[in-house]
């Protein structure tokens, strides 16, 4: 059994108890937080608390750590426990600046441990499906692609705890509920050559921005337009990404991207295109991504293979972010390949 330990007993850290729960070969050993009361909330007869991190590891009950404290914290925890000679699952975003990012994965690849960052949305079904797609080339040439996160989050969100919506230790839209669906953009679209933004903060009392408008040119040539936002009223709206080329079109959609809106392609029947939404419709959240996530880490530590979702595909996604913010912060396009260059360690 790979034992794994869970550090930041709040509202994200039971996705990953249920998660280790389902997955075969995996066991909750342990849990950490410094408030005691949160944490005697995970604690049972099987699973032992600790105030302390360096107690948990120090332990020797753990073989995989799951990190899901605020972002800020991310970085020294990260290294805490690769020195621990333990495996990182860390929450999204990864960390919070790259210089951050690229410390945690020099300290695991120092120790010789895996890291694996939470972006479950890759192993929706339609996601899955969509990417299927893109591989064997049913869009042709690619025009552009458009990714959309058009979603509430109050502002009794943000006043739950002190550092949400600040910059230190948490950020606005894009690094707290858009990375995922950058993360995907990514992954369909490939590296990105440029970045345009502007951001605002317009309806919520926070520090970070609640708005944001990005255009972006792929190292492929295709274009893409990044729009996401928290003050949609009344509730979440949409999430959706669509991809455009010359011999194919395809939105997967819905308030959180999890159906096919739009699959049409080039040679392929209305009663195929049928048969595959049908498919999707039978089961659109398929198994859940926190889950997919904990077996790949699982299979990865026995078979000792690199994570399907590696700190280095994280470190990606962060500097998308990244380049959106400081692309509306200056008012001027950023290059990503300059903005990497300005950063220890640029990505490979």
């Amino acid at each position: 059994m790979i034992r794994y330990g869970i550090v930041g007993c709040g509202h994200i850290a039971k996705k990953h108890v249920g998660a280790i729960a389902n997955v075969e070969g995996a066991v909750l050993t342990a849990v950490c937080d410094t408030n005691e009361e949160r944490l005697q909330e995970f604690v049972t007869d099987s699973v032992q608390g600790f105030l302390d991190l360096q107690e948990m590891l120090q332990s020797d009950l753990v073989d995989v750590v799951s990190i899901c404290t605020p972002s800020g914290l991310h970085k020294v925890l990260t290294i805490q426990v690769a020195e621990a000679k333990k495996h990182v699952v860390v929450e999204k975003p990864m960390a919070l600046t790259l210089e951050d990012a690229n410390a945690m994965i020099e300290a695991c690849e120092r120790n010789n441990v895996k890291m694996a960052v939470v972006h479950p949305n890759r192993f929706r079904p339609a996601i899955m499906e969509l990417r299927k797609q893109l591989d064997k080339g049913a869009f042709g040439k690619i025009g552009h692609a458009n990714a959309t996160v058009r979603w509430n989050r109050n502002q009794a969100y943000y006043d739950q705890a002190p550092w949400r919506g600040t910059k230190a230790m948490d950020g606005g839209v894009l690094m707290n509920q858009a990375i995922h669906n950058m993360d995907l953009m990514l992954w369909m679209m490939g590296d990105i050559e440029e970045v345009s933004s502007y951001n605002a903060t317009r309806l919520r009392d926070i520090e970070a921005e609640d708005t944001s408008l990005s255009v972006i040119r792929f190292k492929n040539g295709a274009l893409g337009v990044l729009e996401a936002a928290v003050t949609i009223y009344p509730k979440n709206l949409e999430e959706s990404l669509s991809i455009f080329g010359e011999t194919g079109t395809a939105t997967i959609g819905g308030p959180n991207a999890n159906w096919i809106k739009n699959w049409n392609f080039e040679g392929v029947s209305e009663e195929e295109k049928q048969q595959t939404i049908e498919k999707i419709e039978q089961d659109p959240f398929g198994i859940p991504g926190h889950e997919c996530i904990i077996q790949d880490m699982t299979n990865a530590v026995e078979q000792d293979y690199i994570p399907v979702v590696s700190g280095k595909e994280g470190r990606e996604a962060l500097a998308f972010v990244i380049a959106c913010q400081q692309a509306a912060e200056t008012g001027q396009p950023v290059r990503m390949d300059a903005l990497l260059k300005t950063h220890e360690g640029a990505m490979k």
